[in-house]
């Protein structure tokens, strides 16, 4: 987890920089996890200034039936992720 809340840090200036306007909000980074591990949390997020917020995020289990067909699995959210990472 440090290396993607290094990342992400990296992308909130960028936006900060780059992308906010005067009247917008402050940005706000999410790193969504599998697992839960709060001495990892701790340690990857102590010395970090900017709001961020990590979360172990069940979709599947809180999602309606009804719902799920909707979204795409967690497997093809992996995939266009890692799509991503080798661009």
């Amino acid at each position: 987890m440090p290396e993607y809340t290094g990342k992400l840090n990296f992308y909130l200036s960028a936006v900060d920089s780059i992308l906010k306007a005067a009247d917008d909000k402050p940005t706000i980074g999410i790193l969504l996890c599998r697992d839960k591990n709060n001495v990892e949390a701790e340690f990857a997020l102590r010395d970090i200034n900017k709001p961020m917020g990590i979360s172990e995020f069940k979709f599947t289990e809180m999602l309606p039936e009804n719902l799920r067909e909707s979204f795409p699995t967690i497997e093809e959210i992996e995939s266009e992720l890692k799509n991503i990472e080798n661009e």
